[in-house]
């Protein structure tokens, strides 16, 4: 196989060749969100592959295609993410040495697991290009074979081995719908469908923090930049190779927000009692952002990866609440008297409305020197028992506010 873009065959030949050693991830319709966008919705569990991620299907493909010296002197990589465990996890099973290139800023939760899967780290730079940097002196210093994220046909080839199965569970599918991030997954995924089934859609998903891809291909100039939940697609500088498949191959380029992110990954943990990283969740996101463009029609999305920080995704769980209603912050306004904060309570307790946290407020408000603000966060059923609440103290006298999340 060389750098032109991989067929069909390369692609079974790939599925044959990494099967057994990677998991055939279960192809279920979500009955609760075909419900929400209309959509008869289907969804690729690749956040239980062993690595939690779809990446191992392109690096083992890669490494498998090793010639003996090769194998031998090892391979070298460049990642702070799911593409490091997955070299670092098959190049320990294969017996093949591995260094992995990180950005010095990754949490050390990734440098522990990925050194756990036997990988030698090295440390470089501030961001992943500085990695990249690295790892390609690393590769001419030491002959390393390396193992790129996405711009490589086997890599390419090996997850398009996605779209097989997932035609092969659900062989009427209308349209897919592809998180983007360097663009190996949706390239792989496109090649085999529209080689199978020329008339699917795809449909490419980026942050909108990070459009890097949809500029190259239409051309625009959009930003690019910043914290998103997104960060296994937060790619600045996608591939090569693959925006010409990208190019060729995929029908459009959506770009999700981050609240839309948050509410994907929330509504699966709900919903589907999966965890999926932000980057996982964005064709979710895609689809509930715009229901109207999949209503109707027979769609499938990967849950590409599940590796999210547990405390991250306790934050966006509880935002999901407050944007749901059921959280909410009061700031209450009352006089400094004895009974004032029993009367406010009493509020609560006949809206049956849960006190989390309480906090006054004495020196540093605008109110008068006999006034205090009190502060309550508070939990609900739902938010017609917030909107309840709010209405019972403002006609018991006191004046609320609400903290706003966005």
């Amino acid at each position: 196989m060389t750098d032109a873009f991989p067929t069909l065959d390369d692609i079974r030949t790939a599925a044959s060749r990494i099967e057994g050693a990677i998991v055939d991830t279960p192809m279920k319709r979500s009955r609760l969100l075909s419900e929400r966008t209309g959509a008869d919705l289907w969804l690729k569990f690749e956040n239980l592959q062993h690595t939690g991620a779809y990446k191992e299907r392109g690096a083992l493909n890669k490494l498998l295609q090793l010639t003996p010296g090769q194998a031998a002197r090892g391979v070298v990589t460049a990642s702070a993410g799911n593409h490091a465990q997955a070299v670092a996890y098959h190049a320990r099973r294969l017996g093949i040495p591995a260094t992995i290139v990180m950005p010095e800023p990754t949490p050390t939760v990734k440098v522990v697991q990925t050194e756990g899967h036997g990988a030698r780290v090295v440390l470089h730079g501030q961001m992943v290009d500085d990695a990249f940097e690295r790892a390609y002196q690393l590769e001419a210093e030491e002959g390393l074979a390396f193992v790129h994220p996405f711009d490589d046909a086997a890599v390419i080839a090996g997850q398009g081995s996605l779209a097989l199965e997932m035609l092969a569970a659900t062989p009427d599918l209308d349209t897919l719908v592809v998180p983007i991030g360097g663009g190996g997954l949706i390239s792989g995924i496109a090649l085999a469908a529209k080689a199978i089934r020329p008339e699917i859609e795809v449909v490419g998903v980026e942050a909108k923090l990070y459009p890097s891809m949809k500029n190259v291909i239409e051309g625009g100039n959009g930003p690019i930049g910043g914290d998103t939940l997104a960060e296994g697609i937060a790619v600045k500088y996608p591939g090569k190779l693959t925006r010409e498949i990208i190019r060729s191959h995929v029908d459009r380029i959506e770009l999700v927000e981050e609240r839309d992110l948050e509410r994907a990954v929330a509504l699966l943990v709900g919903i589907e009692k999966t965890v999926v990283e932000g980057a996982g969740a964005a064709g979710v996101a895609a689809i509930l952002a715009q229901p109207e463009r999949y209503a109707g029609r027979k769609v499938a999305t990967v849950l590409c990866g599940g590796n999210i920080d547990t405390h991250l995704l306790a934050n966006v769980l509880v935002r999901e609440l407050v944007r749901c209603g059921r959280i909410a912050r009061l700031r209450i306004a009352a006089a400094d008297r004895p009974g004032a904060l029993a009367a406010i309570t009493a509020c609560f307790h006949a809206s049956g409305v849960n006190i989390i946290e309480v906090q006054h407020h004495r020196i540093f408000t605008a109110l008068p020197a006999k006034d205090t603000v009190i502060e309550v966060e508070a939990e609900a059923r739902d938010a017609a028992a917030i909107d309840a609440l709010v209405t019972r103290l403002e006609r018991g006298g006191f004046d609320v506010t609400r903290a706003a999340l966005d």
